[in-house]
């Protein structure tokens, strides 16, 4: 797994916030260890298709905060086209 230049704890707290940005924001309600989970699920899927096509969003924490929030909103809405 990719933390994008942060460690393993980092990369736990990170994505909790970033899946809790993202099910603030898509209008969810997960639960904590869900949000975690998307975060970081969300944050190495999103930087795997940014790699694909050649583009960056850097390395740190911020970085992996908006890959995370945004890889996440992604990984709800994929799950709401299924769950219909």
């Amino acid at each position: 797994m990719d933390t994008n230049g942060v460690g393993w704890i980092a990369a736990i707290l990170i994505g909790g916030i970033a899946g809790w940005l993202a099910e603030t924001f898509m209008r969810s309600n997960m639960g904590v260890l869900m949000n975690i989970i998307l975060g970081i699920i969300g944050a190495v899927v999103l930087n795997a298709i940014l790699a694909a096509l050649n583009i960056s969003l850097g390395t740190g924490w911020i970085a992996y905060l908006i890959a995370g929030f945004i890889g996440a909103c992604i990984l709800i809405a994929i799950a709401r086209l299924f769950r219909r």
